[in-house]
């Protein structure tokens, strides 16, 4: 047996729209009848106006819109009184959504030939859009008047009555439908619909028992007559038939969805979930519709019925019964990054790229996953991979640089940033970060100038990039070069930034090559105490300021202190050694 959803979706304004252009309009209105008309017009005009017209409807065609406006509008210049121009003017500015200049030459148009269906079909169209339901239901009533046994017309008439709220009108032109057709699951489930909203919700009932006693063995009618008596207040009757569609399907999976919604309105989670699990072990039923519900309740955590670790086993249970359904790996994969679980995410992410390497979102999620755990290996081999599958990505070059340079493969990095380039095109975010990672990457390599002509593009095309100034100012210091730069560059990058360790360190250092070593004190403890303490390099330069300002012994404590944190200093032992300041060489 068939599973379906007994919550009948009646979508209106899609059913709506489907009888409204189910021809093409333009190639109707090229067949229509010639209009009435009391502009007289020459042999002359007659000829201009026709080659105009078929040229605006080549132009349309072809997507030149801008082309077609024009020509019809010339084509009513010629004739003012033209239905079927103000009719192909009016399908180009509602598909501009210029809803009132449609409607308005619409108007005109159906003034002027009142017995074109097109004309009106797309005004009741409009009218639906704009929300003028009776006014649409009366154009509606027009052509169903004049084709009576056009049933698209009549059903749309029913549909805008009901929108309108007008309900005896909508349950009469259900009715001689229903006279047309017999007995339809379509029509009386609009009539229910119709008599829930009119207040009558006794004869809602009547229409859905009828279906019933239509056929006694679809579960989806005892599932509208249960949602229909749970929404009255009558739990008894409405837990009866969803037991109803258990004893005529017991493998239904949409009813214990039903029966979970039931439960936890009366307060009872337990047994909710329960029916929850059963709905998504269910075989019959598909992934589309277990997935649907696992978005719709991770949408909003805050307001989601279930925990984490229910979710969990609801997942574990998803991927037992359809194993084969990859994307449950990015599902599994969303659900653990939620809970900051990278590593594992990841995984999942990776398991999807076994089944599925064209995917190059997932791509771009595991990468980014790789650099924010600093596994610097695997993004350089992944992104390899990357590029070959998406060479026109440049977002792909700049992250592998990222792991070049981080595992000191500088080279590499500034000739991948070369071959990303061509595809940068107006990405100007983009090309900012490829100048900056060419920076790391020649100052590393002792391209110094290179490095710093890179540094000086990034500040040009992006004066707040303030990790760019920083870096510039620091290995400016360390250098002993442009002292006076490096202070303006470090000095604005603190005052913007007044709670980073690392900025404050290196205006300290700055302060302290510029032999200003009282303020570069107050600096570098502005740095330790706003998370710096832990830092080795920090708690150095802290000991070589004290030393210079004569507080060898405190020096001396904080140099061991850098020592013990595990500092990598090349010159650290041998300043604890010789209780002295001495200078770490630039070697570039």
């Amino acid at each position: 047996m068939k599973i379906r959803n007994w919550t009948y979706f009646l979508l209106l304004g899609i059913v709506l729209n489907a009888c409204v252009t189910s021809k093409p309009v333009v190639e109707q209105a090229v067949k229509a009848e010639p209009e009435i008309s009391e502009t007289k017009l020459s042999e002359e005009q007659e000829k201009e106006f026709e080659y105009l017209f078929i040229e605006g409807v080549k132009q349309k065609k072809l997507g030149k819109q801008q082309n077609a406006v024009s020509l019809f509008s010339r084509c009513l210049e010629i004739d003012p009184n033209s239905a079927a121009a103000m009719y192909e003017l009016a399908g180009m500015h509602y598909a501009n959504k210029d809803l009132t200049s449609a409607s308005l030459l619409l108007e005109k148009a159906i003034q002027i030939n009142s017995e074109n269906k097109w004309y009106k079909l797309m005004y009741a169209q409009i009218l639906q859009q704009r929300k003028q339901y009776v006014e649409a239901a009366s154009i509606f009533k027009q052509l169903s008047d004049l084709d009576p046994d056009n049933l698209e017309y009549l059903y749309s008439l029913a549909v805008m009555y009901s929108m309108g709220e007008q309900y005896a009108e909508a349950i009469d032109a259900y009715e001689r439908l229903e006279k047309k057709t017999g007995l339809s699951e379509q029509i009386s489930v609009a009539k229910q619909q119709v008599y829930v909203s009119w207040g009558k919700p006794e004869k809602a009932f009547e229409e859905i028992h009828q279906l019933i006693e239509s056929d006694p063995n679809e579960p989806q009618y005892y599932g509208l007559l249960a949602e229909l008596y749970q929404s009255q207040g009558d739990q008894e009757n409405a837990l009866k038939n969803y037991k109803k569609i258990l004893e005529i399907d017991p493998n239904n999976g949409f009813v214990h969805f039903s029966l979970a919604s039931y439960y936890i309105e009366n307060g009872d989670k337990k047994v909710a979930f329960d029916h929850i699990k059963k709905a998504f072990a269910s075989e019959e039923l598909d992934a589309d519709a277990k997935i649907q519900y696992y978005m719709m309740q991770t949408a909003d955590k805050e307001n989601a019925e279930w925990t984490d670790d229910q979710i969990n086993e609801l997942l574990e249970i998803l991927h037992e019964t359809h194993p084969d359904d990859n994307r449950l790996y990015t599902i599994f994969a969303e659900h653990l990054l939620s809970q900051q679980k990278l590593e594992e995410a990841r995984d999942y992410l990776r398991k999807y790229l076994e089944t599925d390497q064209s995917n190059y979102i997932i791509w771009q999620q595991m990468l980014f996953i790789s650099n924010d755990l600093l596994d610097f290996e695997s993004l350089y081999t992944d992104t390899k991979s990357a590029i070959e599958l998406f060479p026109n990505q440049p977002v792909l070059y700049a992250l592998h640089a990222v792991a070049c340079i981080q595992l000191d493969k500088n080279q590499e990095a500034i000739d991948i940033l070369t071959e990303g380039e061509p595809y940068l095109l107006d990405n100007q975010q983009m090309k900012i970060q490829y100048e900056l990672y060419k920076a790391e990457a020649n100052y590393k390599i002792g391209k110094v100038q290179e490095a710093f002509k890179a540094f000086d593009e990034v500040v040009k095309l992006d004066p707040e990039n303030y990790m760019a100034m920083n870096n510039y100012a620091y290995y400016l210091s360390i250098r002993g070069e442009n002292l006076d730069k490096a202070e303006r560059m470090s000095g604005r990058v603190v005052q913007q930034n007044p709670d980073n360790p690392t900025y404050l360190d290196t205006y300290a250092w700055v302060l302290f090559k510029r032999k200003d070593y009282q303020l570069a004190l107050f600096y570098i403890e502005s740095a330790i105490n706003k998370g710096g303490q832990d830092n080795p390099v920090l708690i150095e330069h802290h000991g070589d300021i004290l030393f210079m300002l004569g507080k060898k012994e405190e020096a001396l404590k904080e140099w061991k202190q850098a020592q013990s944190l595990g500092s990598e200093s090349t010159v650290l032992d041998q300043k604890i050694l010789e209780s002295r300041f001495i200078e770490e060489k630039e070697g570039l």
